[in-house]
C-alpha cells in the first residue's frame, strides 16, 4: 500500500503549497485534478510518516481542509472515515484540528441519512469531546462546531444528549470530570448547542445542563472561571429565546447577587449588568419574567449606581449600558421611569453630566433608548406617567444647570466632539416624537442649523445620524398642523426639506460640472 501510494516528498511539498495558497475558494475540478496527481491515500500517509520536511504537516493539512471543503472532497469523506478516527486521536494538535474540520465537512455537505449513522458507527461522538477537553484553542473550536453540526440533525440529537445521565458522553457526567478549563469548555458547547434552536434549547433546559452555568456562578472561588463563564452567560442572553428558558432557572437571581455584592471583583458585577441589561432588553421578557423580578434587578443596578457615584469609571459606564438595554423595549422603558427607585434619573443626571467623558456617552446613548430611538414609530410614546415622568426629569435637570432649558441641554450636547454630537443626534430623534421637546427644538435656531448642515459630520456614521435626526424633527413638524401652518416658521420648514433631500453624505447645493480656467503652460 505504502510503495503504490509512495510520492517524493519533496514534489509534494512544492504543490501542496500551490494549493493552499490559492487565493480564493478551490472548484470540485481543481480539488479532483490535485488528487488525480496527488491521490488521498498518498497525502494522508506522508501525513503520517511526515519524512524530514519541515513544513510538510501544516501544508497537508491546509491542503487537505481545502479539498474537504469543495463537494467533490467532502464526497471522499465517507470512504475514508479510519483516516478521520486516526486523526481524531493524533498526537499532532494540526491532524486533530483537521479531523474536527473533516467532521464538519462531511456534516455538512453528505446526507444526514449517510453521514449521521458513520458518526455512530465509528464511535466519533466520543473522540470529537475527548478533543474538546484536551485540544489546543483551535482544535477545541473545531470539535465544538462539528458537534453543532451533528446536533443540527434529529439522527444527530439522539448521540449528543443521551437519555441515559450516567452515559460517559453526557454533557453533565462529562463536565463533572473535568479539569477547570475542561469544564468551562463543556459548558461552551452547551451555550452553542443551546443557540441552535428553540427545540434543541428546550432539550438543553430539560437535560438540566443549564444547572452546570448555576453552579459555576454560585461557587464564585475562582474569578477567572467565573468570569468565564458570565462570558458564556453574556453570549446565552443574545440568543433570542434565551429569556423563556433563563427565567425558570436561578440565574437572574445569582446575577442580581453578583450585582449586589460590595465584595465581587468589579469586572464581575460588570458583566453581571450587561448580561441582565441583555435579557430584559427583549420584547418578549414580560412575558416570561414577572414584574416583581423584573424590578428586583433593576433595583439592584440601581442600588449599585448609587455607591459608584464619583468612584468605580468603568462599572459605573456599564451599569448606564445596561439600564439602555432594559430601556430598548417600551415595558423596560416604563419600569425605569415608574415605580421607586426611580432608575431613570441616573442616567438623565449622567447624559448632562459633562465631567466625564464616556459616562455621558453611554447615559446618552441609553436615554436614546429609553426614548425610544431603536423603537417602531408606534411604539416609541410610553404610558402617560412614565411620559410625565421623562417630561419632568429632562426639565429638572435643565433648571439645575446654566442652560436653564431642555433646549439648551440638547444643543450644549451638539456642540461638544463627535462622539457625543451622534448620541444627541441619537436622541433628538426620539425626544422630537413629543410635542414639549419639538416646541423646544424649534424655539433654538442653532439646533435646526446643526442638524440640517451636511458639512458638520465627516465620519458616515455622524453623517447618518445627523440626517435621521433632521428627518425625525420634519416628521414631527409637520404631524403638527398648528406649527406647519404658521408663516413664522416656514424658513425652518424649507430648511428642513432641503436638508432630507440632501440626504447624509456631503451633498453639494451645485452638482453639475464647473469650468476652470487656466493659464496654459509655457516653456
Amino acid at each position: 500500500m505504502e510503495e503504490e501510494y509512495s510520492v517524493d516528498p519533496a514534489q509534494l511539498l512544492a504543490a501542496a503549497t500551490d494549493f493552499a495558497n490559492h487565493p480564493g475558494a478551490h472548484s470540485d475540478a481543481s480539488a479532483q485534478e490535485f488528487l488525480n496527481r496527488y491521490p488521498l491515500p498518498a497525502i494522508i500517509n506522508a501525513l503520517q510518516t511526515k519524512a524530514d520536511y519541515p513544513g510538510l504537516e501544516n501544508v497537508l493539512v491546509d491542503s487537505l481542509e481545502r479539498i474537504f471543503e469543495t463537494k467533490y472532497g467532502a464526497s471522499l469523506i465517507p470512504h475514508y472515515m479510519p483516516f478521520v478516527i486516526v486523526g481524531l486521536g493524533a498526537d499532532s494538535q494540526r491532524v486533530r484540528y483537521l479531523a474536527c474540520k473533516t467532521v464538519s465537512c462531511l456534516l455538512e455537505n453528505i446526507d444526514d441519512s449517510t453521514a449521521v449513522p458513520l458518526i455512530h458507527e465509528y464511535g466519533v461522538f466520543p473522540l470529537l469531546l475527548n478533543c474538546l477537553i484536551d485540544g489546543d484553542e483551535k482544535v477545541a473550536t473545531a470539535s465544538m462546531d462539528a458537534i453543532k453540526n451533528l446536533a443540527g440533525s434529529p439522527k444527530g440529537l439522539v448521540i449528543v444528549f443521551p437519555a441515559n445521565i450516567s452515559e460517559a458522553t453526557h454533557l453533565g457526567t462529562l463536565a463533572g470530570k473535568c479539569s477547570s478549563l475542561g469544564r468551562v469548555r463543556v459548558l461552551a458547547l452547551i451555550v452553542k448547542l443551546f443557540s441552535i434552536s428553540s427545540s434543541v434549547a428546550s432539550i438543553v433546559y430539560n437535560s438540566k445542563l443549564l444547572g452546570l452555568l448555576e453552579r459555576e456562578v454560585s461557587d464564585a472561588n475562582d474569578t477567572l472561571v467565573t468570569l468565564a463563564v458570565l462570558e458564556l452567560l453574556y453570549e446565552l442572553a443574545e440568543v433570542q429565546h434565551s429569556t423563556e428558558f433563563l427565567s425558570r432557572t436561578m440565574l437572574l437571581q445569582l446575577l442580581s447577587s453578583i450585582i449586589s455584592n460590595a465584595s465581587a471583583e468589579s469586572i464581575l458585577r460588570s458583566r453581571a449588568m450587561m448580561i441582565t441589561g441583555r435579557l430584559l432588553s427583549k420584547e418578549n421578557a414580560f412575558r416570561f419574567i414577572d414584574e416583581s423580578s423584573f424590578r428586583a434587578v433593576v433595583s439592584a443596578i440601581d442600588r449599585r449606581f448609587d455607591f459608584l457615584e464619583g468612584q468605580d469609571a468603568d462599572e459605573c459606564e456599564c451599569a448606564l449600558e445596561a439600564l439602555g438595554q432594559i430601556g430598548l423595549s417600551n415595558q423596560g422603558a416604563v419600569v425605569l421611569l415608574s415605580g421607586s427607585p426611580l432608575v431613570a434619573r441616573h442616567v438623565i443626571n449622567a447624559a448632562f453630566d459633562r465631567q466625564q467623558h464616556n459616562k455621558q456617552l453611554a447615559a446618552l446613548h441609553a436615554l436614546a433608548n429609553i426614548a425610544g430611538e431603536t423603537r417602531p414609530q408606534n411604539d416609541m410614546i410610553l404610558t402617560g406617567d412614565a411620559e410625565e415622568t421623562l417630561r419632568r426629569l429632562i426639565y429638572e435637570m435643565a433648571s439645575r444647570t446654566s442652560k436653564l432649558t431642555p433646549s439648551g441641554l440638547l444643543l450644549s450636547i451638539l456642540q461638544l466632539d463627535w462622539e457625543l454630537r451622534l448620541a444627541g443626534y441619537r436622541l433628538i430623534t426620539a425626544l422630537v416624537a413629543r410635542p414639549w421637546c419639538l416646541m423646544e427644538i424649534i424655539s433654538r435656531q442653532e439646533i435646526i442649523n446643526i442638524v440640517t448642515d451636511t458639512y458638520t459630520e465627516t465620519k458616515k456614521i455622524g453623517m447618518e445620524a445627523r440626517h435621521k435626526c433632521c428627518q425625525a424633527v420634519y416628521s414631527a413638524f409637520t404631524s403638527s398642523g398648528k406649527l406647519i401652518s404658521d408663516p413664522a416658521l416656514a424658513e425652518i420648514t424649507a430648511k428642513l426639506q432641503e436638508a432630507i433631500r440632501r440626504g447624509p453624505y456631503l451633498a453639494r447645493n451645485n452638482t453639475e460640472a464647473q469650468p476652470v480656467v487656466m493659464t496654459a503652460e509655457r516653456f
